[in-house]
């Protein structure tokens, strides 16, 4: 059987169209280069408005679009999903700051003590999220009001689901075998960090792109301003409904531990913990599938290579920040127990934050794991060496991370994650896994 990666191929009609495209650039009859001050123009003129709301976002803006066009080899459809990317993120960037004009009291509203869920992708996070997602005063943002969150509330709900739905149904197409490595949906819980790519400053940006330049200067900033416009988005998901606690989720928090304090000084955290050769190996077969949609040139060593450094320099980071946390800010969760019995590392949650935990909520929860749609049920194959992985690398550059947490730097399968994994009384069910929102990129 061979493995996700190899059996993800787009279909024939994309290949022909991104060959003709690639066809003529080499005859110079490839389109203009998109640049901040057109792409800015063309999103007031399609929305009619003009006020893009507090912060400057021109310089990360500008460079992002330099180095997807000088850098990530993009064919016609990446081309295209740029375009709507980008537009998509300025034009829902002014209708929040319209919204929010119009009803200035979404500026009062309180986001008190958040609670982020963060560690090595692919450890067990998304199915925590979704467990929590069945406590009623719980509440975490929804793909469909990611990715159309205006106007406010549920107005015309089903047609923004219908919409979101439509986008991500155009990404299954493109990549086939996605749905082995992420299950998305309409109305699954989101990755928080799209909430930032309306400031223009996300890693998501570097998930669907080889942008290296974007990244090395992306890196270098302090990303307050991007947590502010966190903040923003919570705001408004969360008008007229305060009572909730947000339940958040994205690795990439580990990277801005101080920028989200400055923020969220009350936040607390749910730390997962895996050995990284499979955590690192999984998450660079997400990103090579991912990329190959919009790029065909891609290079899956350099994407592990990279992933392999960001994510022990990530650690390290995450790991001297956190020291300025009281303990009880802070809860760990090894990947295995989750896998185990996620209902018992739920439970670890609510015991560690002193939160009730009653049976009908903890039945709820059963009812989730027993009821994941079958579209999600399926397995992620991969090999550590299709991307220049290896144990004893791995081991040296994770070190100290794994000798805190008492951790192998390789599981005992040390080849796939089973969707199909996480056990109930009388049957199992698969993990429910959602990519990170990037907006209509294949919308009007």
């Amino acid at each position: 059987m061979g493995t996700t990666l190899e059996e993800n191929k787009p279909p024939r009609v994309i290949q022909l169209a991104n060959d003709c495209a690639a066809a003529l650039q080499e005859m110079g009859l490839g389109g203009a280069e998109l640049t901040a001050p057109q792409m800015i123009a063309l999103a007031r003129k399609k929305s009619g408005l003009d006020d893009f709301g507090e912060g400057d976002f021109f310089e990360a803006l500008s460079r992002l679009l330099e180095s997807c066009q000088r850098d990530a080899e993009l064919n016609l459809v990446g081309r295209l999903a740029l375009r709507a990317d980008i537009l998509h993120c300025l034009r829902h960037r002014l209708l929040l700051q319209r919204d929010r004009t119009l009803h200035p009291e979404i500026q009062q509203e309180q986001v008190v003590a958040p609670v982020f869920i963060v560690g090595l992708p692919r450890t067990g996070t998304t199915i925590l999220h979704t467990l929590l997602m069945a406590d009623p005063a719980h509440r975490a943002p929804l793909t469909w009001q990611v990715m159309e969150p205006s106007p406010l509330g549920d107005e015309n709900r089903e047609r923004r689901i219908r919409k979101t739905a439509r986008s991500l149904s155009c990404l299954r197409w493109l990549a086939p075998a996605f749905s082995q490595v992420h299950a998305v949906g309409a109305e699954l819980p989101q990755e928080c960090v799209s909430l930032m790519s309306l400031s223009f400053l996300s890693d998501q940006f570097d998930t669907m792109y080889n942008i290296p330049s974007y990244r090395r200067w992306f890196l270098q900033q302090d990303l307050s301003p991007a947590y502010a416009w966190h903040r923003r988005f919570l705001q408004h998901l969360q008008f007229g409904r305060s009572e909730c606690r947000w339940i958040l989720k994205a690795p990439a928090h580990m990277f801005a531990l101080p920028s989200l304090l400055s923020v969220y000084p009350n936040a607390r955290f749910v730390q997962t913990h895996r050995a990284p050769l499979e955590a690192i190996t999984s998450v660079s077969s997400l990103i090579t599938i991912l990329r190959r949609v919009f790029s065909d040139s891609v290079d899956p060593v350099e994407i592990g290579r990279e992933a392999m450094r960001y994510w022990a320099q990530t650690l390290e980071r995450f790991l001297e920040d956190r020291q300025r946390l009281e303990s009880p800010r802070v809860c760990d969760l090894p990947y295995q127990e989750i896998r185990r019995d996620p209902i018992a590392a739920v439970r670890k949650i609510y015991d560690h934050f002193n939160w009730p935990l009653s049976d009908s909520i903890e039945e709820r929860m059963r009812q989730v794991l027993a009821h994941q749609p079958p579209e999600q049920v399926g397995t992620h194959r991969y090999l550590p060496a299709q991307f220049g992985l290896e144990a004893a690398e791995m081991g040296n550059l994770f070190r100290n991370y794994c000798a805190r947490f008492d951790l192998p730097v390789q599981e005992t399968n040390g080849h796939a994650d089973a969707q199909l994994a996480y056990a109930t009384p009388g049957r199992r069910a698969a993990s429910t896994v959602v990519i990170p929102a990037r907006g209509a990129v294949f919308g009007p």
